[in-house]
Formats: structure tokens, sequence, C-alpha cells
């Protein structure tokens, strides 16, 4: 992840770091520190990478492994820690866990923890925003700050585009998700944690963002620190493409839609971006289609600036696009391991 540096700056780095994370909500009246300078090209406020971008990953359990054991052998089969471990919480559940606290502690493989958290617990979204899990979320807030200061990436339940019930009364408007939104990162940096680093996560599709709902789910720009979405590359039409595809992907159906990185940049142009799950099935009939992607994402990715991180979604199977696994051929694993060891990817 990072050179070997003498425990001394470890620890240097590491105070600082938490102190370039600790940003106000807009309107506390609180100052944001300035940029966090490392020994490589730096880390500015908001765990923003000044050159180059985060490597990550969401290592689902293969078999009988745990997340954490998931993670630990993804690593052994690319041959580097990654910078960023994604993870995936529900109301009632306290976090980081005493083993997430430890990859994100261990010596010289800090890892930067990521928690996509839905706070509903049966409620509506609605319902969230005006209150209904108050003391869920503040019971949460009360464990973090007890147990982990360490800057970490925080959404407020991914993906919602296909959930949105656009009908009066509905509790799953896109008015409504904001509202759950904004009150569970408000209500989290009003009960004392200053180190999350909030980010809006899309499905990124071009049906939901041709919606005409789809900017009103956006939560504001003083809650979102990070705009992610989730690409996947399948299939063997058009949701098969590339690098482009990736980032920007446009269907014709829907000419109105730019693309998420456009879409982006021009609506949020102070936002860094991220894909907070991304991932590559093999092709039928072409056995090097994967890697050859992997390939391409090496060559291409400096193209794409704004991205600030790529955080795989490592699984053996899903419901939607198939199995993801970088080791799914042993010419797709030797690229992926390739490309995770580019200088771009180790900052």
């Amino acid at each position: 992840m990072r050179r070997k540096f003498t425990s001394a700056v470890i620890i240097v780095a590491a105070l600082l770091l938490v102190a370039a994370c600790q940003q106000p909500i807009a309107g506390t009246g609180e100052e944001a520190p300035g940029p966090l300078v490392n020994s490589t090209c730096g880390v500015g406020p908001k765990l923003v990478p000044n050159c180059g971008a985060w490597w990550g990953v969401a290592a689902n359990p293969l078999g009988s492994e745990t997340w954490e054991q998931a993670l630990v052998n993804f690593e052994s089969r690319i041959g580097r820690t990654v910078n960023v471990a994604h993870f995936y919480k529900r109301a009632g559940q306290l976090f980081p866990t005493k083993q997430e606290i430890a990859l994100a502690n261990q010596p010289g493989k800090e890892r930067i923890l990521f928690f996509n958290y839905k706070p509903e617990a049966g409620h509506t979204w609605r319902e969230v925003g005006r209150g209904a899990t108050n003391a869920e979320i503040d019971r949460l807030a009360a464990y973090i700050k007890a147990n982990f200061t360490k800057p970490f990436f925080f959404t407020v339940h991914h993906e919602p585009e296909d959930e949105v019930r656009q009908v009066a009364g509905s509790g799953y408007t896109a008015q409504d998700y904001v509202l759950m939104y904004r009150h569970v990162v408000i209500r989290l940096h009003q009960r004392g944690l200053r180190n999350v680093v909030r980010v809006m996560n899309y499905m990124g599709l071009p049906k939901w963002g041709s919606q005409p709902w789809f900017n009103a789910l956006y939560p504001g720009d003083d809650v979102v620190d990070w705009i992610a979405s989730d690409p996947y590359i399948f299939g063997s039409g058009q949701y098969w493409g590339g690098v482009s595809d990736l980032m920007n992907r446009r269907f014709p159906e829907y000419p109105s839609w730019p693309g998420f990185y456009t879409w982006a940049t021009v609506n949020h142009g102070s936002k860094p971006l991220m894909l907070a799950e991304w991932g590559v099935v093999e092709k039928v009939g072409s056995p090097g289609a994967k890697a050859n992607f992997f390939r391409m994402l090496g060559d291409q990715v400096r193209q794409w600036p704004r991205v600030k991180a790529l955080v795989y979604w490592n699984a053996a199977s899903d419901r939607t696009v198939g199995a993801t696994r970088v080791d799914s051929s042993t010419p797709s694993l030797n690229e992926y391991a390739r490309i995770g060891r580019l200088p771009y990817f180790n900052r």
C-alpha cells in the first residue's frame, strides 16, 4: 500500500490523516484544516489522494470465509495490500468490529475502511429521516467515537435508484431518500463524529440517470464528500464494453444521459469520484476478454482523473452479472494483479 517508513513517521502520518478528515458539516462554524502531506504525493482532506487513485475491494466471502478472511486471502492472491476495504452493515450492527479495526491498524498494511450502512430497520426512508431510528444512530455514534478515530468512508443505503417510488406518501421518494441521508450523517456529526468521510453511492445506470427525479436524489454538497457509482462489465451486449463504459456508460435508448462521469463532473465539479463497486465477468466465447479489459484499464485510467478510488466487487456469483472474482481464470488474475502494482494505484 505504501513505502516503508520509520515508526515515527507512520505515527505522525496517522495523526495528520485523522486531523485532515475532521471536516465540518456546512454551517457548524468550524474551520477546515489544511491538506495532509505525506512522503509520496500527498493526501488531501477527505481522504483524496493528490495523485493517482486508491485501489480497493469488497471481498465477498468465498466458500466458508469470513469477510475478514476473504479480504486477507484476496490480498494474498493479488500480491498487495488494498487501500480501501469495503464492508456492508445494517441498523443494529455496531462497527467497525474488532477484526475490522485490526485490519485498519495492522502495521505496514493500514487500510481505509468503507462502510455501506442501511439504517432503516423496517422503516421507510421518510420515517428514518423523521427520527424513527435515532436511538440506533446514537448508539452507533457512541460506539465509533469510543473505539475508532481513524477517518473512514461511509455511505447511507447505496444504490437507491431502483427503490425509488416517486409517489407522494410512499416514504420512498427521491426527496425521502435525501431526508434520510442528511438526517443520518448530520446526526452522527452532532454526536461528535469527525472522522466520517461521506459518500453518495449511485448505481449510475443510464436508465435511472434519465429519470425526472434523478437529480433530486443528491443530498447536497454540504453533506457529500465523494460521489460514487457501481458499474459492471458483463454479458455480451451493451453491458460489455471498454473502459469508457466502466467510467461513463451511455445507452442509445437514453440519449439525455451523458454518462456518470460527465454528469458528476458537470454538476458537482468539486467532488472526487469513486467506483465503490466495479467488476468484470468472463465473456462467453472470448476467454481473454476479461484479462484484456484489466489491461486496458491500466493503460487508460489516467484519462479519468476525477476517479480517485476504484473498489472491486470480488464475488463468486451475483444474481445480476455473474462471477466477478478476479481469479476466474489465470490470465484474469495475473492481469488484475499486474495493474494493481502500477504506480498510479500505489499512493
